[in-house]
């Protein structure tokens, strides 16, 4: 029988070692090595044998075997839907058979409710939910809260465990067709000794549900939490295990959540789900741009509409902007919802290629509506609501404009302008600015709205000012 061995992990990136060293030689962090005890065979064989009674075509001693890449089929693998068109995109499609999905955000933002309300919309599956937080009382109140009194499918099978080889043991008798995990950080081993979210117990918790995943075909969802830093708590290497990592964003005092795909082995990374809280559960935004619009600001300074894509979804985004003067000897800079690094190389194009003066200014960017926009197609609307707050004078109302400014103030064409363009013309905009090179591909006598073609930031300041 083999014998249990001694190892020492460091407790912040989960690098292991035979002996104890004092500075972590992957991150750089100094008496961060725990011994721990690692047992011979952890999980394997709970995790065996509930994916066998999950797949009993399949052999117990037999393994997989090499095949010939030309023999390999090269069709998408059908999908799960889960009736959510949002998380749907955000999957690429709907969820894999055998994949593995890990789903990290903030403490109280919604994980477990989009969860179980995904599950609840789907009775034609069924689901095990593993709980180890949440008490099946608590449980039921939510789902009743989320579908109605009455209303709960009787698909979902609730499970209040933290050990692991009991969670197999229900699987094998429950033969579900989705796994639930809430949270992966509150599961543990016998096998190992340590206590529930140590990175040994969470790496090996895991590493189990994988091997249980793919061998048996069964789709598994980890919940997980997030440290003080905004990343996913527990060791890097359980990001690399998983087959897509999906992050839940939004601040707890706003109504709207952005559930971002970070690694996705089967579809795009660049897609974006949005979501609205409310007090039955989270609802779906078909149309984030008419709620980021809602509000009225004519007459108001520092306002500009940009036209922003993330992943295939484009979206009319508002971009606001305050400029004082610095009270204190060094100026302020901050930015909401956009890079700060970049927002700094914009007011330096400002200053240099346009020649406004901003080195003794406070100057604070915010995006509406509590998003976080990476396009960088929002340098235009950026640098139009600085300027636009800094003389104090107002953007006129139905002007909206995309376009990435480059250090030497040229205005950089985009990619789907035609969409941005689309949006825009939906939504009863008139102007929209644009860079030159775009107007070679299209056609502007299609579109009902005026365009406006510029080269240089100076060009688009004047068609907006004047």
């Amino acid at each position: 029988m083999a014998k249990d061995k001694i190892a020492y992990v460091c407790s912040n990136c989960g690098q292991e070692s035979s002996k104890w060293i004092g500075k972590c030689p992957s991150c750089g962090q100094w008496n961060t090595f725990k011994e721990i005890r690692i047992a011979a065979d952890t999980g394997t064989s709970a995790a065996r044998s509930a994916a066998q009674s999950l797949n009993a075509h399949r052999s117990a001693s037999g393994g997989n075997r090499s095949v010939p890449l030309n023999q390999i089929s090269a069709k998408d693998e059908p999908r799960m839907d889960m009736h959510d068109t949002e998380l749907n995109r955000v999957l690429g499609g709907g969820l894999v058979p055998g994949s593995i999905v890990l789903l990290g955000g903030e403490p109280g933002i919604g994980k477990s409710t989009l969860t179980l309300q995904t599950i609840l919309n789907m009775p034609e599956r069924k689901v095990l939910y593993v709980s180890g937080e949440e008490s099946a009382h608590q449980l039921k109140m939510r789902a009743e809260r989320i579908a109605g009194s009455g209303n709960e499918a009787g698909n979902v099978q609730i499970l209040c465990e933290t050990n692991l080889e009991h969670i197999f043991s229900n699987i094998k008798d429950v033969r579900p067709e989705l796994v639930i995990v809430d949270s992966i950080q509150t599961i543990s081993t016998e096998e190992v000794e340590s206590s529930p979210g140590s990175i040994t117990q969470v790496r090996e918790c895991a590493a189990a549900l994988l091997r249980f995943a793919k061998s048996s075909g069964t789709p598994v969802i980890l919940i997980g939490h997030i440290n003080k830093e905004g990343t996913l708590a527990g060791p890097k290497i359980l990001e690399h295990i998983v087959d897509t990592v999906v992050q839940f964003e939004g601040d707890q005092h706003y109504m709207y959540r952005i559930l971002r795909s970070i690694k996705n082995r089967f579809g795009s990374t660049s897609e974006l789900g949005i979501y609205e809280m409310q007090q039955n559960g989270l609802r779906q935004v078909a149309n984030p741009s008419e709620l980021l619009l809602a509000e009225d600001h004519d007459g108001l300074s520092g306002v500009a509409i940009s036209s922003a894509i993330e992943g295939v979804r484009p979206f009319l985004v508002e971009t606001q902007a305050l400029v004082s003067s610095a009270a204190y000897g060094t100026p302020q800079r901050s930015a909401t919802g956009f890079d700060q690094r970049r927002l700094n190389m914009l007011l330096a194009v400002l200053e240099k290629r346009v020649g406004f003066k901003l080195m003794q200014k406070d100057v604070f960017l915010n995006i509406a509506g509590g998003l976080r926009v990476t396009d960088m197609a929002m340098d235009l609307s950026v640098i139009a609501a600085v300027l636009s707050s800094n003389v104090d004078t107002p953007i006129e109302s139905g002007w909206c404009m995309c376009g990435e400014v480059g250090l030497s103030g040229e205005v950089r064409p985009v990619s789907r302008i035609e969409q941005r363009i689309a949006e825009a013309e939906k939504l009863g905009f008139t102007h929209i600015i644009i860079p030159a090179f775009n107007l070679k591909s299209l056609n502007p006598h299609k579109y009902h709205i005026e365009l406006h073609p510029v080269k240089k930031v100076e060009e688009a300041l004047r068609a907006l000012f004047g």
